[in-house]
């Protein structure tokens, strides 16, 4: 045997008896209970603190999908961080999930924009409003939007409601107090003429506070009435959230100059597909929800030119749908595009954090896992 050989064996057997001892370790209690240890203090200690700091605007996806399944993509939420506090347009299912795991803090979330209500723009309201109570938040959840919010948070508050009294009951009114437990609807009602597009025109001031201006405009989502997007402007930077709506004028006036468009997309072409196979295999149900469905969004060319019209730097496409689950889908979906905006666009996923640095013009794009 050669001494090469030999050494090889030797490096063999050292692995193969490091390999025993680090099964057997992982196996003695009092290892396992020092490897929890210290993730547990690693994770208590990695609240996002970081991103209240009130330097900058802050944008973070935490929803880019639309009701089709798709497990990479939560239902539809924008988080806007600003003045130390965190505003959320909209909160679909699985949106909390994603805000939880990546440490956002929870106490500081302050209101919640409901663009219209569909259930997968709101469908984790009642967990979001739990949630940050049992986190520690220390005062009423605000929750804006068109008229009917009332009714929306109503039936939440009642469908929680033992769930709160369960809570308050484990852990005691000192740590759980009732009243922060509270949701205050709130109606944005925008002046529109009887009988006129929605996107003739429409806005309302939401709120001013904390040096951040929040507006909502009126789309089109018809036949979902009234339907709003949302602006907020803060230290000289800005931010439109689209909400969902046909291609719309209103949207365009209200994001013009802005330095990012959040904008939903639907790809027609995609979504016709879907369509003309269910019809080809005799699914009628699914072929005709298909042929609805493309004559309420906007398409990605749509969403590309609207920018275009609005001045704005960035566009970044969320609310995407048909899911794009892997780079053919995704190649699709983008089609024509870059010959509309060849420059200052996105394909939004969740998890996209953007910061805007106050009174300047760069705009910071990265990732929180």
């Amino acid at each position: 045997m050669s001494k090469f050989s030999r050494r090889l064996m030797l490096l063999g057997a050292a692995v193969a008896v490091l390999a025993a001892i680090g099964w057997w370790m992982i196996h003695v209690p009092a290892v396992q209970d020092a490897i929890f240890r210290r993730v547990i203090a690693r994770t208590l200690t990695a609240t996002r603190d970081d991103l209240l700091e009130q330097d900058s605007l802050r944008v973070l996806l935490c929803g880019t999908g639309n009701p089709l399944p798709d497990r990479d993509r939560a239902a539809a939420c924008t988080a806007i961080f600003a003045g130390g506090t965190i505003y959320l347009v909209d909160i679909g299912s699985g949106a909390w999930k994603n805000l939880a795991l990546w440490r956002i803090p929870a106490p500081r979330v302050a209101a919640v924009m409901l663009t219209h209500f569909h259930s997968d723009h709101i469908g984790d309201l009642g967990e979001l409003n739990l949630e940050t109570w049992a986190n520690g938040r220390d005062h009423p959840l605000r929750v804006y939007g068109p008229p009917g919010v009332d009714q929306v948070v109503n039936g939440f508050e009642q469908a929680y409601s033992l769930d709160e009294g369960y809570r308050i009951a484990h852990h005691g009114a000192a740590l759980m107090p009732a009243a922060n437990w509270q949701m205050l609807p709130i109606a944005v009602k925008i002046d529109t003429s009887p009988g006129v597009s929605p996107c003739a025109g429409g806005s309302a001031t939401v709120l001013e506070e904390n040096g951040l201006k929040v507006t909502a405009f009126t789309v089109d989502h018809a036949p979902v009435a009234p339907a709003y997007g949302y602006r907020f402007d803060y230290k000289g930077r800005s931010v439109v959230v689209s909400g969902d709506t046909i291609k719309c004028a209103n949207l365009v006036a209200v994001a013009k100059g802005a330095d990012v468009l959040i904008h939903e997309a639907q790809s027609a072409h995609l979504v016709e597909l879907i369509q003309q196979e269910a019809e080809q295999i005799g699914n009628a149900r699914v072929a005709k929800i298909m042929s609805d469905i493309r004559r309420y969004h906007t398409t990605p060319l749509e969403a590309a030119s609207e920018a275009n019209d609005a001045g704005v730097q960035l566009l970044v496409l969320s609310h995407i749908g048909p899911p794009t689950s892997n780079l053919l889908a995704r190649i699709a979906f983008m089609r024509g595009v870059a010959d509309i905006r060849p420059r200052g666009v996105l394909l939004g996923y969740d998890g996209l954090l953007l910061t805007l640095p106050a009174n300047s013009k760069d705009i910071e794009t990265s990732t929180i896992r």
